[in-house]
């Protein structure tokens, strides 16, 4: 009997984590010079596969550039390891001879992997190697609009963790995916550990689910021009930034915020570097699509400023680079104060940086609580003050919010999976790597004696004695003595017990 494709890709779930517990109960048994030899195979694959998987990935889901998509494989196999590669992950990692306290790692078991459409290749190959430098097996759950080109991905890491003596299994990729199937995954007793990266819907199931998980919120990043900024710098960054991919990665720029003295500046450097200011009527045509009910188009997302001219039915020329819209207020129904994943942004005049300010909370609030902000400023007291008060896990100042965020361009940790906070209702606002994957345990030794109880008068007769202590020397004076204090406080403690 044939079952259907719903049960068939819960069984293969139910499978692939049967068979990735067993390898990982393998894994978790070699040296720290065994996983960091595989974790080095593995990057020089996302290296040397970096270029076809980019091209695999825009001819599957028709979204970004395929050089873009080569460049994001080339961080995680460049900057992902480099930043992993000396981590210790295996026994014990850390020794307080002061504290006398030692820190012992263990892997956390079975990695349940959700991967978005918008960057299949680079997500799986990231993905997979922090898992692994951590001792844990990986199953993926792809989009189903970017399966080849993530099982492709997962395939060449599988095949460089076993070619260098890793346990067969540790990686499997659904080649049935679905929404039954994810769920069963995510859900299944032998999943230890979730990382959910995609559409707030998903994100949610992952928290629901009853496991560990480190879902990331959605992005709405803006950014703030103060009037200090070298405006030829800024726009250069931001324009490379926002292109990048056609504005696929989360972290990219959504609300450019300006100083009014400064926005004629601004607008004309803008358009210099290939940015295309939308009229009145072309501000309509374009904002009727960008949004599909609730959420984001997804015939926009990922493509050219051409293609959304045309989908829009206006007219640019070939040299555009960027599509502006003028926006002045925010909230659901204003489609460029959301989140747009395409080379789109929106322009907010404001007078100070106070309103700024304020003006950048509102559009986090709208969809990117906890996620990114960027701003180009030189006056390091207005840096501080964005700092201090935004509900933003990353800062970005005077770079490129989409290569700053993922820590390319900023010395924070490289990721491809950046926690929102609170603030974006994720357990963590870090960029997440293999310390994210392992349980941290304690070896406590004892540094000091804890006083016996015998060993000390009871609290009610401290307190007596500093009562004695204190009014006897106040009364000394008068002729009291000590003696005849202690009894009159005695007397009224005795008074004051409950009959």
């Amino acid at each position: 009997m044939m079952l259907d494709g719903d049960l068939q890709g819960i069984q293969e779930a139910r499978n692939a984590l049967k068979e990735a517990k067993q390898a990982q109960k393998l894994l978790e048994k070699m040296t720290q010079s065994q996983i960091d030899e595989i974790v080095s195979r593995m990057a020089i694959t996302a290296e040397k596969e970096a270029e076809r998987l980019g091209t695999l990935a825009v001819e599957e889901t028709g979204f970004g550039v395929p050089a873009d998509k080569k460049a994001k494989n080339l961080f995680v196999a460049h900057d992902v390891y480099q930043a992993i590669r000396n981590m210790r992950t295996v026994g014990i990692v850390r020794k307080d001879e002061q504290k006398r306290v030692w820190e012992i790692v263990q892997p956390m078991g079975v990695v349940a992997a959700i991967i978005p459409s918008t960057n299949p290749t680079s997500t799986v190959l990231f993905k997979c190697m922090i898992a692994l430098k951590a001792r844990n097996a990986i199953v993926i759950s792809p989009h189903p609009s970017a399966l080849r080109c993530s099982l492709e991905a997962a395939n060449a890491m599988r095949d460089a963790a076993e070619h260098a003596g890793a346990p067969l299994g540790l990686i499997h990729c659904l080649t049935r995916p679905s929404l039954e199937a994810t769920q069963e995954l995510m859900r299944h007793k032998l999943t230890d550990v979730i990382l959910a990266t995609g559409g707030t819907a998903m994100v949610k199931a992952a928290y629901s689910s009853g496991k560990p998980a480190y879902g990331v919120g959605p992005g709405n990043v803006p950014v703030y021009i103060h009037r200090s900024a070298d405006l030829r710098q800024a726009v250069a960054r931001i324009v490379q930034s926002k292109t990048f991919d056609n504005g696929t990665i989360c972290a990219s720029e959504q609300a450019l915020v300006v100083d009014e003295p400064i926005k004629r500046e601004l607008m004309g450097e803008l358009e210099r570097q290939g940015a295309y200011f939308l009229n009145e009527r072309d501000n309509e045509k374009v904002g009727a699509i960008l949004m599909a009910g609730k959420g984001m188009n997804p015939k926009v997302v990922g493509k050219s400023p051409r293609a959304i001219a045309e989908l829009a039915g206006i007219e640019i020329q070939d040299h555009v680079r960027v599509l502006i819209a003028e926006e002045s207020l925010v909230g659901p129904e204003h489609p460029y104060s959301n989140e747009k994943l395409c080379p789109v942004l929106a322009l907010y005049t404001v007078r100070d940086w106070q309103e700024g300010c304020r003006l950048c909370i509102e559009l986090l609030e709208q969809g990117g609580m906890g996620h990114t902000l960027g701003i180009h400023c030189e006056d390091l007291e207005i840096i501080e003050a964005f700092g201090l008060e935004k509900p933003a896990s990353r800062i970005v100042v005077n770079s490129g919010t989409t290569f700053g965020g993922i820590g390319a361009t900023t010395g924070i940790f490289p990721s491809m999976t950046l926690g929102c906070g609170s603030f974006g209702s994720n357990i963590t606002s870090d960029n997440i790597g293999p310390q994210h994957l392992l349980n941290v345990k304690r070896v406590a030794f004892g540094i000091r004696e804890m006083p016996e109880p015998d060993d000390q008068p009871p609290l009610a007769q401290k307190a007596e004695e500093r009562v004695v202590a204190t009014l006897g020397d106040i009364y000394g004076k008068g002729g009291i003595t000590r003696e005849e204090v202690t009894k009159i406080v005695k007397q009224v403690l005795a008074e004051m017990q409950p009959q």
